[in-house]
């Protein structure tokens, strides 16, 4: 962390991005890094490749972060801080830009180093113990001894409370909630923060998962749960495709379901896969497989083929998982 901070002392200008179909744990992380740099004299920009999902709005994202997708060019920098993923694939159509508009790029991020996928630069920082990226921005904020405001302390508050499902998933570590209690100091408007992240849920919403309860398929005995979504059909119920990651939440409660796989169908066979695992069973290798990247237990990929064969492949390789796991036991 010292030597990031020295990177990060020595740049006068610095930009701040993070994957596309940004989530709150990235955004937060590089809004709050934003806030804090700021104050430094430094000359700061966020980029990011898409636009920001409208439960963020609270962020006043669209006052601080420039669109790739709506406004393609701009200056050379020192240096871009790529937050919450260490897979580049993911910061396209934006990274090959950065790439050349940048001195220096490092990614800051929690996820585990890809097996078969690219690998961060080098100075990169990668720190797998901890439960957010808003942890590491925050522990950067301090080594860089930035001061921490009101913004700061939203955006960071944001990153660790939705990272860490409302501090369910804290990798066994205190520190998700020392820093949370730090930032409350600040008059932050926690029920603000919770309300958007997890709360919120419209007529819209609630018709659309009324309906799409009823497609979900039961494998293992009830332990593994399969659902396809079609964008148009969220788009049509007035929801934005970032709101597929509540429906996947959603089968993680059932109280049998050990590991679930939810298809969104963003055009004619493209899908966005996201994997799921309440621990027993690890989902990572599988979206590696497919060419995607995440966590040991929260992972994905994006596809491009017929469904029928991604989800009996799905099936089969979970299935065969969970099967060996209760035989083990």
């Amino acid at each position: 962390m010292k030597k990031l901070a020295e990177v990060v002392h020595q740049a006068q200008s610095i930009i701040l991005s993070t994957h596309r179909q940004c989530d709150g744990d990235g955004l937060g992380a590089q809004l709050g890094l934003y806030h804090a740099l700021k104050s430094s004299g430094k000359k700061v920009s966020v980029i990011n490749v898409d636009a920001t999902p409208k439960k963020y709005k609270f962020l006043n994202p669209d006052s601080h972060i420039q669109y790739f997708d709506s406004n393609p060019n701009f200056s050379e920098v020192d240096l871009t801080l790529i937050f919450d993923t260490n897979d580049e694939r993911i910061v396209e159509p934006l990274f090959p830009v950065l790439k050349a508009k940048s001195k220096k790029i490092l990614f800051i991020d929690h996820h585990p180093l890809l097996i078969k996928g690219p690998r961060p630069t080098i100075e990169s920082y990668i720190d797998v113990t901890a439960a957010s990226t808003g942890e590491l921005a925050y522990r950067l904020i301090k080594e860089l001894k930035l001061p921490i405001n009101k913004d700061v302390a939203t955006c960071l508050y944001t990153s660790i409370t939705f990272d860490t499902q409302l501090y369910r998933f804290v990798r066994n570590s205190a520190n998700s909630h020392l820093i949370a209690a730090e930032m409350i100091q600040h008059k932050i408007d926690v029920e603000e923060v919770h309300r958007s992240l997890f709360g919120n849920q419209t007529v819209h919403k609630m018709e659309f998962l009324a309906t799409v309860i009823g497609q979900i398929e039961y494998f293992c005995d009830g332990k593994l749960a399969i659902l396809k979504l079609k964008d148009s059909d969220l788009l049509r119920h007035h929801l934005e495709p970032d709101e597929s990651r509540d429906v996947i939440d959603m089968l993680m409660n059932i109280e049998t379901i050990e590991a679930a796989a939810l298809f969104r169908e963003d055009n004619v066979n493209e899908y966005k896969l996201s994997l799921r695992s309440k621990g027993k069973i690890e989902v990572l290798s599988l979206a590696e497989n497919f060419g995607g990247g995440g966590h040991t237990f929260a992972s994905g990929a994006s596809l491009r083929g017929a469904y029928s064969e991604y989800r009996d492949s799905v099936v089969k390789h979970l299935s065969q998982l969970l099967m060996a796991k209760a035989s083990a036991s």
